[in-house]
This record gives structure tokens, C-alpha cells and sequence, in this order.
């Protein structure tokens, strides 16, 4: 009898230590992104944390944060790389400050299409820009995507440059976008992303510049009235973590998290097909007017004098490469 309950005992004490075990293993990843949970960033956003915790049989669990409930882009990413954040779903807006190779992929006018800027960074030369990363205390997932970015204000329709001329518009922190758009006369004001519905509310700015699927999460409708389809910048994302959130997992487990990225990054972008499709009847059935043709040779001439500076910057034949990259 009494070997029995010694028995029990001990099966007892490894139970409980097994369930200890088992509950430390599990660790909770944060993603942070600005856009709503609704948006193509969260779609993206719950593929890959699905496809991880799946793939590490729940080792590793995500916790999102939607909305800019952690700060703007550029505050994510800084707290990836303190290591206060674990993973960041991020547009490239702010990214040049932190890695400027990539700014050259924020050029306007740079990517024709969708097919063009998807087939681009899945190359081997969009794949190694990614390799930039790690020297700046982050790695980059995947490439995945904010959209076309399309320009909205409270004032006129714009059909041309001049139509945009003296507009104070709300821009990212990224020098690429605002030297392109002081060409068009508009006046760039950059503000963080959380800061953008309430501005517009206000007044602060007379409009912004977001792709589709962002000012329908966004409900800018409710605050904006023209929306122009300009197409002027094609908006690149990434999937953003830290060699300190890496450098824990074990060879199989990386692959799960790189496998995990390219699989979200899919259900991201058809999540921005799907809102390109029918955002735009929609955006018209909450009350914006919509400009679906505007002078796109007119934009791209104003441009001129930046594309001088961005040849400078990033040298003509690297532009040229992406420009016809097929």
C-alpha cells in the first residue's frame, strides 16, 4: 500500500512537471501593424501567426496588435529592433531610415502594375535587398504588400499636378514620397499613421495618400471626400522581426517561420486583389467622389526634376533595371 502512493506520488510530481514544461515552452509572440484588424494587414497578419503556431505544433503563439495600438510604423520597428516588439507588418514607408537600400523600391511611378512589383520583389534581386536586414539589428520575413497608394483630400477633384498644387497632404516619413510629391506642389506633412484619421477630421491636413485597402479599413470616407486614382507610388510591405526573436529557434523552426511569411504574404496580396476589385464602389457608396482617370503623363512629367535627384541617389541603371524588369 504504502509503495503504491509512493508510485502515485511520483506519477503525480512528473504529471505536474510535464505541465510545467509544456507551459514555459509556449512562448507569445507581439505583431504590430497600423491598419485594422479587418484590413489586408490583418489578413496577412493571422495567416502568419495560424501558419506558426501550427507549424511549431504551439510552441510559438502571436498576439496581435491591430490598429496602431503600438505606435506608428517607424515606433514598431524601432521596438523590434529594442526587442520590446517581436514581429512588425510594416509598409517600406519608414523602412529607409533603417535600411537605405530599400528606399529605392518607394520611387513613384517606379512599378507599372501589380504583376510587375509582385514578380520584382520575389526575384532574386528583390530577394536581395532583404539580406540588407540583419546589419540593422532586423530581419525581414517576406516581402508582402500595402497596395498602390491613391490620393484623397477634403478640397477638389485632382485630375493633374495642378489640381493638387498647395494641397497640405499628410505624407510617411520617407524622403522618396515627399521629394516626388513637392514636384506635384503639394505640401507634404509627415505624420505617423494613428495620428491620420483624427488630422483629417480636424483639418490639420486637407487630405492624404494611402492605397484602396487602407482608406476603406482606415473609413476615411467618413472624413475625406475626393479620392483620386493617381497610382503614383506602389507601396511595398514586409514582414519584419529580430536576430534576437531568430537566433532562439532552432533550424526547423526558422524554416516554419520563413514558410509561415511567404504563405501570409499570398493571402495579403489577395486580400489587396479582392479590395482593389470592390473598394472602390464601395469608397462611392459612402459618399466620395471618385476621379478614376487622371493626366497620368502630367504626374510623371512634373516628377522630372526629382527622378533627377533619385538618379543621383540610387544611379540611373538600377532604376532602369526595375523599371523593366519583366
Amino acid at each position: 500500500m504504502k509503495k503504491n502512493w509512493k508510485l502515485a506520488a511520483t506519477a503525480v510530481c512528473v504529471a505536474i512537471g510535464t505541465m510545467g514544461a509544456s507551459v514555459q515552452a509556449q512562448t507569445i509572440l507581439k505583431i504590430g501593424y497600423t491598419p485594422a484588424a479587418t484590413s489586408h494587414y490583418g489578413v496577412g497578419s493571422t495567416v502568419l501567426c495560424d501558419e506558426i503556431e501550427k507549424g511549431t505544433q504551439g510552441r510559438y503563439k502571436c498576439q496581435q496588435f491591430p490598429s496602431g495600438s503600438l505606435g506608428g510604423e517607424r515606433e514598431m520597428i524601432e521596438a523590434v529592433q529594442l526587442g520590446t516588439l517581436d514581429i512588425v507588418n510594416t509598409s517600406t514607408g519608414p523602412v529607409g531610415n533603417f535600411v537605405p537600400e530599400v528606399k529605392i523600391v518607394d520611387i513613384p511611378f517606379l512599378f507599372r502594375d501589380y504583376d510587375h512589383a509582385r514578380h520584382y520583389l520575389d526575384s532574386p534581386a528583390g530577394q536581395e535587398l532583404l539580406t540588407k536586414f540583419p546589419a540593422k539589428g532586423l530581419i525581414a520575413l517576406a516581402w508582402t504588400e500595402n497596395g498602390f497608394r491613391h490620393m484623397t483630400n477634403s478640397k477638389r477633384p485632382i485630375v493633374k499636378p495642378a489640381d493638387a498644387a498647395g494641397l497640405k497632404m499628410r505624407t510617411m516619413e520617407n524622403k522618396v514620397h515627399m521629394d516626388g510629391y513637392r514636384t506635384f506642389g503639394i505640401q507634404p506633412t509627415p505624420m505617423a499613421f494613428p495620428e491620420v484619421f483624427g488630422a483629417l477630421q480636424q483639418g490639420t491636413v486637407d487630405g492624404q495618400e494611402n492605397p484602396i485597402p487602407v482608406i476603406l479599413a482606415s473609413k476615411f470616407s467618413q472624413v475625406q471626400k475626393h479620392l483620386s486614382l493617381t497610382g503614383h507610388v506602389y507601396s511595398p510591405a514586409l514582414y519584419i522581426t529580430s536576430p534576437r526573436v531568430m537566433n532562439k529557434l532552432s533550424e526547423a523552426d526558422k524554416k516554419v517561420f520563413y514558410e509561415a511569411a511567404k504563405k501570409a504574404t499570398v493571402a495579403q496580396r489577395k486580400k489587396v486583389n479582392e479590395d482593389e476589385d470592390n473598394g472602390i464602389a464601395q469608397l462611392e457608396k459612402e459618399g466620395m467622389s471618385v476621379v478614376r482617370k487622371v493626366d497620368g503623363a502630367a504626374f510623371r512629367s512634373a516628377l522630372a526634376p526629382a527622378m533627377a535627384s533619385y538618379v543621383k541617389e540610387f544611379g540611373a541603371d538600377n532604376i532602369r533595371k526595375i523599371q523593366e524588369f519583366k
